[in-house]
């Protein structure tokens, strides 16, 4: 296999951080080495934190920016449906690609994050969608050449892998590409997230705003998970779904059910 054999005909580009954001041009010179076409369809302003929302009491406009290349006023969600349902209708692309978001997304901050809530809608719409996010440590330059470096042969290597029925989350590691280990195949885990605080202060008119912020800490998470494997310098590759029924809860419930179910028959029988 060679470094420049395509691997898609069309590929479809979003991500949550922008249209001008740093990592999409990363991830539009890894597509270019990955498919014959390239669709850019991402939103005009920063949209973090946005989940897989969809804009559905508001309008989208649309903006051309250059040849298959697209701003949307809207969320990640909003510009993977009018890239795949509007601009590139009849002819869907073959891979969505989401990302490169500046910083990682690990664990339960999958749930607000917009670059997997792209792969998500893709994956809702039955295309092959993987997020991609580049770990960096606060205050620090993101290393954005380890994604580029490393990106295009993950891609390749997955090729051969069967995920259907899931969209992937690729997180590279926070280290020179030189220094990176391989590919791991790894659990969602919790994370870093420890919670969501609310930051206050006044303007100069004296008026009161208040921020969101994300609370995180360097806890370890368990062995085999993506936060565990990019703290040890290997690209983490989680697969993921909708899904979210908790199993052992689930049957703990229904044990409980069952269990007061029989009591009170026994008792009515007893009586």
């Amino acid at each position: 296999m060679t470094g420049t054999e395509f691997i898609a005909g069309r590929i479809l580009l979003t991500n949550d951080d922008g249209i001008d954001a740093p990592g999409l041009q990363i991830l539009e010179q890894v597509a270019m080495s990955l498919a014959r076409e390239i669709w850019v369809v991402a939103p005009e302003h920063d949209q973090s934190g946005t989940s897989h929302s969809i804009s559905l009491h508001d309008p989208l406009r649309v903006s051309r920016k250059g040849e298959r290349r697209f701003a949307v006023l809207g969320t990640p969600g909003d510009c993977v449906v009018m890239g795949v349902r509007h601009l590139m209708a009849g002819q869907p692309p073959d891979l969505i690609l989401s990302g490169v978001n500046r910083g990682a997304n690990l664990g339960v901050e999958t749930v607000f994050s917009g670059t997997v809530g792209a792969a998500m809608t893709g994956m809702l719409l039955g295309l092959p969608s993987i997020a991609l996010s580049q770990a960096f440590t606060g205050g620090q330059a993101v290393q954005w050449d380890t994604a580029r470096r490393l990106a295009p042969d993950v891609m390749r290597a997955l090729r051969c892998l069967d995920w259907a029925g899931a969209c992937l989350n690729i997180n590279f590691p926070d280290c020179p590409a030189e220094r990176a280990g391989p590919m791991i195949l790894t659990e969602q885990g919790a994370g870093l997230l420890d919670g969501i605080d609310v930051a206050t202060g006044s303007d100069p008119r004296g008026l009161a705003y208040h921020w969101l912020k994300l609370s995180r800490s360097a806890k370890d998470d368990a062995a085999g998970t993506e936060t565990a494997a990019i703290a040890a310098g290997h690209v983490a590759v989680t697969p993921l779904r909708f899904e979210r029924t908790d199993d052992a809860v689930l049957a703990r419930m229904r044990a409980t059910l069952a269990k007061r179910e029989q009591d009170g028959a026994t008792r009515q029988a007893t009586s």
